[in-house]
């Protein structure tokens, strides 16, 4: 009896690779940090924005990093239970982010636009969460095919990029960027 088989005959045969997504965790007060280092030594890809503020006190000066999003840390693992425990298990973890627990994935190209945001020396701002809006896409410059929502406000032009998950956006001007209205 022959063991072999061409691809097409066993393809039926093999385990399906489960879907890897992006979530997001909710962290205890001030843990983003120890929970992101806990999460990267047990080898679970993650991903903490941080940004560098100067802090001033009556002493002295300091710079600072800290969470872009306060309470937060973004996972990337396949939807399996037994990879949420482990998340779960990570000391200052309080819990997935979304319905019942379990959390909702979220977008790829929502966790993309905030990192090439944070890789370009581009001036930002947070900016309140939309959920409504006209849907664009950059064409041209440093921010080429990055997608968020469009923003005219006192004669300015923003590109808001948001985590419908965590309910956080960020705005980043973009006059003098040429757009491409996207269909929803």
């Amino acid at each position: 009896m022959n063991n072999t088989c061409e691809f097409s005959d066993c393809a039926e045969l093999l385990p399906a690779t489960p879907d890897v997504h992006w979530f997001a965790i909710h962290t205890r007060s001030r843990h983003e940090k120890l929970v992101s280092f806990l999460l990267q030594a047990r080898g679970i890809d993650q991903y903490l924005p941080t940004v560098t503020e100067v802090h001033r006190w009556s002493d002295r000066h300091k710079k600072l990093e800290l969470p872009l999003f306060p309470g937060y840390v973004f996972v990337r693992l396949a939807d399996s239970n037994e990879r949420r425990v482990a998340v779960l298990r990570v000391p200052g973890v309080v819990g997935f982010v979304g319905l019942h627990q379990q959390g909702t994935a979220i977008p790829e190209d929502q966790i993309e636009g905030v990192k090439t945001l944070m890789a370009q020396n581009v001036p930002w701002a947070a900016h309140p969460f939309l959920k409504e809006g006209q849907r664009v896409r950059i064409r041209g410059g440093a921010l080429e095919g990055m997608e968020g929502i469009f923003l005219r406000r006192n004669g300015k032009e923003s590109l808001i990029i948001s985590i419908d998950v965590i309910q956080r956006s960020l705005a980043v001007c973009i006059q003098g960027y040429g757009l491409q209205v996207l269909r929803a």
